[in-house]
């Protein structure tokens, strides 16, 4: 046993109906300890954060915290013993000021009960100062802020409430390296300060970067616990999905034919302040990148294609027509997919199931006499849950109790159900764990293989270095340069990224 134990689990087991989420686990969190959490997609994760926020109480065991045995009934009696989560979607309200959302439900009222702005604001300015944010403002709306520096109004929202335990679930996964690097820094300061920090990311390199310990889960049961100083990657990969592993995923990357046509073609395409005169081809079989950092225009970009903006100028032609893409309708009759980054925002229907989610762009191939063949859509569905291992104890399931990794394939596979010319992949892998990122990769390359043409967002440089073999930097909204695979390196594309010219011609080869 750890000395000076903040949380300690005591063979704590939660079921739900068809499947046993947590089995006997026994969890040991010091004071000051950033403690990882991992394991694939559905092996008890978000379940056991859950649990210690308060969200679910365990069917079995107990809980031990801060040297008191405690049953956690809700997340407001998590936060008072001093448990806070920071979940990977934000929950901040972003039509109010950072210094609203930190002292939310806690607002500092006069005994007339008018909010006291000026001293909410000095206490907010000492706290975000204390953690080393200079560059937040207590009275700036949190809508103008980055996803980055939402994360730190989290994180100070937490402190505010004294806790002892932050449980941080993929905090990076839409962050920049810088973004991350700023953030892995400020988890160094809390630690200093004697705050624990649970950590669940699939990201290996941040676990080895920040963790002291390491816990892998798998079909709900504790694999293993070990100091983070004596494992590797490949060992933690293999003990998720209880096998020998090799992470190495690797293409033969498309060269375009001579006199080929290309699928898309833009010529100064152009959306308000966000995607400026953009001009960009993309051939069958190729896999073309869009990078650069977060802000850029990336997404917005490939919104743009797909209807989900009006073009203020521009053109666009595919397979050599001109098309007016006015809505996504317009791009789904046109053989466009897009797969969406914010998935529990633009992707998912909550409270519909797997089934429903999977095939509700692709309806109209299942109509038979103007219904829909119910045998035909489940078997279509069926099919993909197969080729994509999607974890579901059935299709009819509701699409929210699955977990983050699963939800993402069950979207990817409603794109692939349009057979798309076209796919438009917005970080295709954002939440998605290592052993199911490896098969989306392998998924990505045969639709190339099969003449799909892709356009691939990610702000994982080594997933497009893996995968593209084309790669546009943006900046501000334009396409600042294009680069071959062969030419490309981390160095180089972010050196376009930052508009450090001469540090991309340092890189250059």
């Amino acid at each position: 046993m750890k000395s000076d134990l903040l949380l300690r689990t005591n063979r704590i087991s939660k079921s739900f109906p068809g499947v046993k989420a947590l089995e006997d686990l026994n969890l040991e969190v010091a004071r000051g300890e950033v403690h990882a959490v991992v394991g694939e997609n559905g092996a008890g994760k978000s379940t056991l954060m859950n649990i210690l926020s308060g969200v679910y109480s365990p069917d079995e065991g107990s809980i031990v915290f801060d040297g008191k045995e405690t049953s956690l009934r809700s997340p407001r009696q998590a936060q008072e013993l001093g448990i806070a989560m920071i979940h990977q979607e934000l929950s901040l309200a972003t039509n109010v000021s950072v210094m609203e959302n930190v002292f939310i439900g806690r607002l500092r009222r006069n005994a007339l009960g008018f909010i006291r702005y000026r001293e909410m604001h000095s206490a907010c300015r000492e706290l975000l100062d204390s953690i080393g944010i200079d560059d937040i403002e207590p009275d700036q709306m949190v809508e103008e802020l980055s996803v980055s520096k939402m994360q730190m109004v989290e994180i100070a929202k937490a402190l505010s409430m004294n806790a002892k335990l932050l449980i941080m679930d993929e905090p990076t996964a839409s962050l920049t390296k810088k973004e991350t690097d700023l953030l892995l820094k400020l988890i160094g300061e809390l630690k200093r300060r004697g705050v624990s920090v649970l950590y669940i990311s699939h990201r290996m390199e941040e676990i080895f970067a920040i963790s002291d310990t390491i816990t892998v889960l798998r079909d709900g049961k504790q694999i293993a616990t070990l100091p983070a100083a004596s494992t590797s990657p490949n060992e933690l990969v293999s003990l998720m999905v209880g096998r020998a592993f090799d992470k190495t995923f690797q293409r033969t990357y498309a060269s375009v034919r001579p006199g080929a046509e290309p699928v898309l073609r833009t010529e100064g395409l152009t959306h308000g302040s966000k995607v400026v005169g953009c001009d960009l081809k993309v051939y069958p079989g190729e896999i073309v990148a869009l990078t650069g950092l977060v802000g850029a225009g990336r997404s917005e970009l490939a919104q743009t294609i797909f209807g989900v903006h009006r073009k203020d100028a521009g053109r666009i032609w595919l397979n050599g027509r001109e098309a007016d893409i006015r809505s996504a309708r317009d791009a789904l009759r046109h053989g466009i997919a897009l797969l969406p980054e914010g998935r529990k925002i633009q992707g998912i229907f909550a409270d519909m199931s797997v089934r429903e989610n999977m095939t509700i762009a692709a309806l109209r191939s299942f109509l038979s006499g103007g219904f829909v063949d119910g045998g035909r859509e489940r078997e279509a569905a069926e099919s993909y849950v197969e080729s994509l291992g999607i974890r579901t104890t059935g299709l009819e399931k509701e699409i929210k109790l699955l977990s983050g990794g699963n939800q993402q394939k069950a979207i990817f596979a409603r794109c692939l159900l349009t057979k798309p010319k076209l796919l438009l992949l917005d970080e295709p892998t954002h939440g998605v764990d290592v052993g199911a990122k490896a098969e989306i990769y392998a998924i990505i390359d045969r639709l190339a293989q099969e003449g799909v043409a892709i356009v691939l967002i990610s702000s994982e440089l080594p997933e497009v270095l893996t995968l593209a073999d084309r790669i546009l930097v943006m900046r501000e909204g334009r396409i600042v340069a294009e680069l071959a695979h062969g030419e490309a390196t981390q160095e180089r594309i972010m050196s376009f990224a930052t508009g450090d010219a001469a540090g991309a011609e340092r890189n250059a080869g």
